[in-house]
């Protein structure tokens, strides 16, 4: 028996350092590579760089555009996520506390909304954005994106708050609490680790969005760091080795943040799950 659970423990183990694999040698490759010349990535793609070019990175580093994506993505992804969970919370605290009819009617139609892919909704929102002249403007990005993040946001929201025992609502009134103090001072503070991974959630979908910004932003000063990369490959096609310390570049602001953020993210979602 001991045995079996050693052999079953070694296996697991090789499963996760192969997939860890997959993910840090793609990585460890890209920043090497980005430190070589397009000649010598040419000649010597897998081996260490006879002389190290620093210039790809610092030239990109050195490069106001380069920070102004970092800028916009950055900007877009805290407004679309302080839109999408301010709506979703007061959604899903009416959703979870109150019962009414057609509550849970008006819950399907938003969990609909998780099976409904954005490319169906282009051309509609693109000419729904020109008649609101929210072409070249960030809210153009910010309320389609906070809009598409409502449902995964109400769902995983919904969850939490329907844990949150009746007898802390029902103290709260009984102090003269009412139901939007109840949310405000009471149930959002307890739903922190809830409100945690939802924003996280919000915060790399709109980083890695590429296509929303691409429709929207027609002047290059809105652009984000997504469409920045596709730009900049486009412009250095031939460079391969400064692509790569581009896309280097590109991915160290949204691993960072993940970096950071991994431990809050698993901690709301296993609380939303195991609290009761």
């Amino acid at each position: 028996m001991n045995a079996r659970r050693t052999a079953r423990g070694l296996s697991m183990h090789a499963v996760v350092w192969l997939i860890g694999a997959f993910v840090a040698v793609p990585l460890i490759y890209a920043v090497i590579s980005g430190f070589k010349s397009t000649g010598e990535l040419t000649t010597n793609p897998f081996g260490l760089p006879q002389h190290w070019k620093t210039g790809n990175y610092t030239g990109i580093l050195g490069d106001g555009t380069f920070w102004r994506q970092i800028a916009n993505s950055a900007g877009i992804a805290i407004g679309t996520t302080c839109c999408t969970v301010a709506a979703a919370a007061m959604a899903a605290f009416v959703l979870a506390r109150y019962a009414f009819p057609g509550r849970e009617l008006f819950y399907t139609l938003f969990t609909i909304g998780l099976m409904f892919p954005f490319a169906v909704a282009v051309l509609p929102l693109f000419l729904l954005l020109r008649n609101f002249e929210l072409l070249d403007n960030p809210l153009g990005v910010i309320l389609p994106q906070a809009a598409f993040g409502l449902p995964m946001t109400i769902v995983i929201l919904r969850g939490f708050f329907r844990t949150i025992p009746r007898e802390v609502e029902e103290a709260a009134i009984v102090d003269g609490c009412g139901k939007l103090r109840f949310f405000w001072k009471i149930l959002l503070p307890m739903a922190r680790p809830a409100l945690g991974t939802v924003s996280v959630l919000a915060i790399v979908a709109s980083w890695n969005n590429f296509f929303l910004p691409l429709l929207v932003f027609n002047d290059p000063t809105w652009q984000t760091i997504p469409v920045g990369v596709q730009q900049f490959q486009g412009q250095y096609a031939t460079d391969y080795a400064l692509v790569l310390a581009y896309i280097v570049l590109a991915m160290v602001p949204a691993l960072a943040f993940y970096a950071v953020a991994e431990r809050q993210l698993i901690g709301g979602l296993t609380a939303g799950a195991t609290k009761g």
